[in-house]
């Protein structure tokens, strides 16, 4: 390893002596500092939901009597979570009993509660199963991804489904189209 060459050593350092013995300066030059890296680029909209989501849930689990602790939260735990957005939900979903029930565009307004879309649910487990891989959690012990949880959130997309009087249709892949290009022109 060579120490005494600038290129090979980043903290090599140039040093002149005066040999005037009345003058007792020294002059040190040091290669110009390295500029600072760059900062990260701004989390996407989706990580920052994803933040959002976590900490709400992790505030639910403080604010739950008694208090609870992520190792020993379990799939009960996060549906209790999702009967509770429930009344800050925007969607209307109609009881069995309402006159509008299963009708597409009711003509008038209903008692029937708000509650949370079918979609939003299934978007917000999906966050809240990446967050708990991302802070240390194992897949086998994921309260999101529980057999009650994947019930419960089916339940919900049949039960909204019945009431708007729209059967849910799980979206087929279509096959991509090729695009045939065409042959360059040859010029002869």
């Amino acid at each position: 390893m060579d120490l005494l060459s600038e290129s090979s050593n980043p903290n090599f350092e140039y040093t002149i002596t005066n040999i005037n013995p009345s003058s007792s300066s020294t002059i040190s030059m040091l290669p110009p500092p390295l500029p600072p890296p760059p900062p990260p680029p701004a989390p996407s909209r989706y990580e920052n939901q994803k933040r959002r989501d976590w900490n709400t849930f992790g505030q639910y689990l403080r604010n739950h009597r008694p208090p609870l602790s992520l190792s020993l939260c379990s799939g009960t735990h996060v549906l209790e979570f999702l009967r509770y957005l429930d009344q800050f939900g925007k969607t209307k979903v109609h009881n069995q009993t309402c006159p509008f029930f299963g009708r597409p565009n009711p003509p008038a307004p209903c008692p029937c509660p708000l509650r949370q879309a079918w979609g939003s649910l299934d978007a917000l487990i999906g966050r809240l199963r990446a967050a708990y891989d991302e802070h240390g959690g194992k897949p086998e012990t994921n309260p999101f991804g529980a057999r009650a949880v994947r019930v419960y959130l089916r339940e919900v997309r049949d039960y909204q489904a019945k009431a708007r009087g729209i059967s849910y249709q799980k979206k087929r892949k279509r096959p991509k189209k090729t695009v045939a290009t065409p042959a360059p022109a040859t010029n002869q």
